[in-house]
This record gives C-alpha cells, sequence and structure tokens, in this order.
C-alpha cells in the first residue's frame, strides 16, 4: 500500500476510535447522571459533532504531519515557559493535549439534554480536562524537570515540603500565608469593637473628618467570608474610603461558628445579627435612620432584613447599598450545577437540624469553579516547581475560611437558590413575619460586576426587577471581589451608568442605553450616599456611647481572629 493510502488508512481508523471513545465518555456522563433526575436522555447534535470531528482530524493531521519540527508558539500561559517551547517532545505533548480538550469541550458543548444536565457535562468535562493537563504531571513538566536539574533536586525537595505543610494546614496555599497578620498589615484601619454577641462584634471606625454625617453608616459583609475582604490595606480599603468620606462607619465582623453554634437558624442571623446591628448604630449614632451596605450574601440578609422591618412597619433604614447581591435567585450560574432537589435534600439531612459547614469545603467549592487559575497553578507551582507563591492580600483573605452553621445553610439552599422564594411574596416567614420585598421603601443603589462567576451580572440586574422604589444600577468591569474592590486612586478599569437612570426588564437592554466612565465606581457610589447620609455634624470624640456601649478592645477584635 501507498504512503499515502497507509495515510487515509489511519485517518479512518483514528476518526472510528474518536467516535468509540466519545460514545463511552457518554455513557460514563450517563451513569453519573442524578437518581432524581430521571432517564439520561443525552444525545449530540449530529452537525455539531460531523464538524467538531471533521476540524479534529483535520488539526491533528496537520499536527502530525509536522512531527517533532518547530510549529506555531503555544498560546496557553500552562505552557509559555521556554523549556515547553524548546522541547520538541514537551511542544506535541502540549498540542496534543490542547487538540484533545478543545475536542472535548466542544462535544459537551454539543450534548442535547436538559439545561441542567448540560450544564453539569461542561462543568465535569472542564476539571477533568483540567485535571489531565501535562503541566500538572512531573514526568511530563519539563519546566519542573529543568528546575530540578537546575537546583540539584533541592525544588523537588522543597515541593515535598510544600505538599506536607499544605496537607497540615489542610489547602492548598495560594499565598506565602506568613507575611500576613490580621490586624497588622491587613485589617488596620483605626477602630474599636462597641458591641458584641455569640454571633458578631460591631466595629466602630475612628473618624478622618472633623464633621461627619448625622447618618451612620453600617457594612454588612458575608458571613460566608471574613469582614475584611473591605479592609485589605489602607489604599484599597472600602471601609476607610467610607471613613475618609465623612462617614460615621459601622462593621458587623462575623464570628466563626464552632460546634457550640452549629444550631443556628437563618432567623437568627437576621434576627440577632443584622437586626440587632441597625438597632445598636440608631442607638449608639443617635439618629432615627441609618444607611446600610450588604455585600454578597451579606446583601441578600440585608435585604431580607428590610423585609422583616417592613413588616412591622418600622423604618430605621434611610438607604440601602448592594454589591454583587442575589435577591432574585433565577440565574445563579455556575453554582446551579450543585443544587438540586437530592443535593438539598442530602444536606438538610446532614446539618439541616445542627452542625457545621467546614469552612475548607466551601473554599474547595468556590476555587474548582475556576481549576486552572485557583488549584492547579498552585498545585505546579508550589509542589512540582518547590515554589512559595509570592504575597497577596486578596488571596490571603481567600484562604482565610470560615464556618457556617448547618441549619443556616441547608435553609439558605433550599429557600433561596432551589426555590427562589424571596422574590414571592408571602412565600417567606422569616423572624415571625410574612415577607414581601414590595413592601421595601428604601432607595437603592445596586452594583454588579461584569466578570463575576458567582452572582452573574443578569443576576445583581435583576434585584432591580425585584425591589421596588428609587433605585441606581452600576455596573463594573471585573469579577466578584476586583470588581468591587477597586480604589478611584488606582484608575483602574471601568464602570457603566445609564444617564436617564431606566431600569427596563433585562440586563442587555440597560446594557444598550449605558455609558462607559474610565476608573472605579467608588466615586459614582459616594456622590449618591451623601445624598442620604443628613447634614454634618461634629465627628465623636470617643467610640461607643456612655456606659452602654464603651469601646470593648480594639479593632479588628478577635472574631475575625478566629480560625475554622
Amino acid at each position: 500500500m501507498s504512503s499515502e493510502g497507509q495515510w487515509d488508512s489511519n485517518i479512518q481508523q483514528f476518526q472510528q476510535f474518536f467516535t468509540e471513545q466519545w460514545a463511552r465518555a457518554l455513557t460514563s456522563f450517563s451513569t453519573s447522571t442524578p437518581a432524581n433526575a430521571g432517564p439520561a436522555a443525552i444525545q449530540l447534535d449530529a452537525s455539531k459533532l460531523q464538524s467538531l470531528q471533521q476540524e479534529y482530524v483535520q488539526e491533528a493531521a496537520k499536527l502530525w504531519s509536522n512531527g517533532l519540527k518547530a510549529s506555531v508558539p503555544i498560546q496557553d500561559k500552562r505552557f509559555g515557559a521556554t523549556p515547553w517551547q524548546s522541547n520538541p517532545v514537551a511542544a506535541l505533548t502540549a498540542s496534543s493535549y490542547l487538540l484533545n480538550a478543545k475536542a472535548l469541550m466542544g462535544m459537551a458543548e454539543a450534548v442535547q439534554a436538559d439545561e441542567k444536565t448540560r450544564q453539569r457535562i461542561r462543568f465535569a468535562v472542564e476539571q477533568w480536562v483540567a485535571a489531565m493537563s501535562p503541566s500538572n504531571y512531573l514526568a511530563l513538566n519539563p519546566e519542573a524537570q529543568q528546575k530540578a536539574i537546575d537546583t540539584q533536586g533541592e525544588s523537588l525537595a522543597k515541593g515535598i515540603q510544600n505538599l506536607l505543610h499544605d496537607m497540615q494546614q489542610g489547602h492548598v496555599s495560594m499565598t506565602d500565608e506568613s507575611v500576613f497578620e490580621v490586624g497588622r498589615n491587613v485589617a488596620t484601619t483605626e477602630g474599636a469593637v462597641v458591641y458584641e454577641n455569640a454571633l458578631f462584634q460591631l466595629i466602630e471606625y475612628r473618624p478622618l473628618t472633623a464633621k461627619v454625617h448625622e447618618r451612620p453608616f453600617l457594612m454588612v459583609p458575608p458571613c460566608i467570608n471574613k469582614y475584611y475582604i473591605l479592609d485589605l490595606q489602607p489604599e484599597n480599603s472600602l471601609i476607610r474610603y467610607a471613613v475618609s468620606q465623612g462617614h460615621r462607619t459601622f462593621v458587623v465582623s462575623w464570628r466563626n461558628p464552632d460546634a457550640s453554634l452549629g444550631h443556628l437558624t437563618w432567623d437568627d442571623y437576621i434576627e440577632e445579627a443584622v437586626i440587632r446591628a441597625i438597632e445598636v448604630v440608631r442607638d449608639i449614632g443617635g439618629a432615627a435612620q441609618i444607611n446600610a451596605l450588604g455585600f454578597c450574601v451579606g446583601g441578600t440578609m440585608l435585604t431580607a432584613a428590610l423585609a422583616v422591618l417592613a413588616a412591622r412597619e418600622v423604618h430605621p433604614v434611610a438607604s440601602a447599598t448592594l454589591l454583587t447581591t442575589l435577591v432574585d435567585f433565577s440565574d445563579t450560574g455556575v453554582l446551579d450545577v450543585f443544587i438540586d432537589e437530592a443535593f438539598v435534600q442530602m444536606r438538610e439531612l446532614q446539618m439541616g437540624k445542627g452542625g457545621l459547614l467546614k469552612g475548607q469545603e466551601l473554599a474547595s467549592t468556590f476555587s474548582f469553579l475556576r481549576p486552572n487559575d485557583l488549584v492547579w497553578n498552585y498545585v505546579v507551582g508550589n509542589y512540582l516547581k518547590g515554589e512559595t507563591p509570592p504575597p497577596f492580600d486578596l488571596l490571603y483573605w481567600n484562604s482565610d475560611a470560615t464556618n457556617l452553621p448547618g441549619p443556616w445553610y441547608a435553609w439558605y439552599l433550599r429557600n433561596m437558590y432551589l426555590e427562589n422564594n424571596m422574590v414571592q411574596a408571602g412565600k417567606l416567614t422569616v423572624c415571625g413575619e410574612t415577607l414581601d420585598l414590595g413592601r421595601i421603601d428604601v432607595p437603592l443603589y445596586i452594583y454588579g460586576s461584569r466578570e463575576d462567576h458567582i452572582v452573574p451580572i443578569n443576576a445583581s440586574y435583576a434585584a432591580t426587577q425585584a425591589l421596588p422604589g428609587e433605585k441606581r444600577f452600576v455596573m463594573g468591569a471585573s469579577g466578584h471581589i476586583a470588581g468591587v474592590i477597586n480604589p478611584p486612586a488606582k484608575n483602574k478599569r471601568s464602570h457603566w451608568i445609564r444617564e436617564d437612570g431606566a431600569l427596563p426588564a433585562s440586563h442587555a437592554e440597560w446594557l444598550s442605553g449605558a455609558q462607559e466612565h474610565p476608573g472605579s465606581w467608588w466615586t459614582d457610589w459616594a456622590q449618591w450616599l451623601h445624598q442620604h447620609a443628613g447634614r454634618q455634624v461634629a465627628a465623636p470624640k470617643r467610640y461607643g456611647k456612655g456606659n452602654t456601649y464603651k469601646a470593648i478592645e480594639p479593632a479588628p477584635g478577635r472574631y475575625v481572629k478566629q480560625k475554622a
């Protein structure tokens, strides 16, 4: 047989093999479909599959024909180092992996099934593809091999030390955690704890201006994380920025629950934490109303608290800011792959009556939403190369895990993520009150991040449709954290505003009439908040109020230093 004929035969054999392997993969997906999801009906779009196969065979033939010859540089940061590019075998290995990864993800996109099944298949394939990268294995990683040679094996010894250290601490190191200490070089804005109970400490910050607005300002961060994401460094602290704008600022610092708090419920957190914090801030400030801000889950909890207060016909909050907050849980993004009736029932059985969701479990879940950036990147650097990741305050905070009370978590999963009950008037009873978001009557500043994978931008915007009254919506660039923590002085990223203030039914419609503005959204928010902060009065000379609320200890307090 001629070489050309042999090549055609090889191609045909490969195409048959390729189809058989994908059929086996689909069988694997089918068997992993949750039992409650009904019969698995996974099929591939025939036209997409045919196009994908043809493209694969063409690219594979081109790759094979080049063999070990020099080819186009690989445009993937995992394989960007010189040893990958200069080693023909390594370059071929990387190129073959990328070709197969592209084909697998393409096939996941070609699956014909209900959207939940499609999401799960895409997520599963993404995890598998990320894990199978040749960069993750010492035997296939020429960069790690070269470093071992150059250091005479020291990098491998250091990698083993790093692995043992991470096993002991219970998570993969994303930064050099030894560099940071809460209260020393993160969470350093000057203040004092002026109130505490079993759930939270309330921190009041020292004024930076001679006068402050008469309405105090309360921040409610997510209890899923520690509050100091709002106070990392002086130059990127939203807390310090608020203080510098003349607001008498208070922040909820959540306690990191241990087994003794494993019985706490959603109602406990709303009544004994959010509403209690509002009452204390009003009392200390001597104000009829305060301004409040909720970030992420803190925003959801603040919204629930406002609905409870509205049902009681009391209105202690003059305005509210919601940052990357889910109020309407119709679109929960990639997290939706985990949520169904079976999963929620399992969690309710595990911890609905008591217990803890361990912080590391939650942190791992969020990390695997971006496996290459937040998992395998550090596996390669820490263990294969023996490197210590550079110090980064944001990643230190990200690794400082928090537990959650099981009943709180189980209730939140069912009533928010699974059933989306808060936007259904009369559906939920919280703290003895029937919730109706339509009764909330406060001006709202609603912010969403364009590339947010935890609270998708459509979901942030949906709050404008679920909540009544005067509203301003602003979209920022970047993701869930980087979009929010974007101080004006750095002049980074952009934000979008509609000058006409219109809030049409969808985010796409809103964006079509929005204008891009360079830099941080903080200045726009500051101008808005000033309008609701009241007249200026002399700044207080001491923390708290009289003998009722005395300074208990300096900020950041004890609670934030508790480890999961």
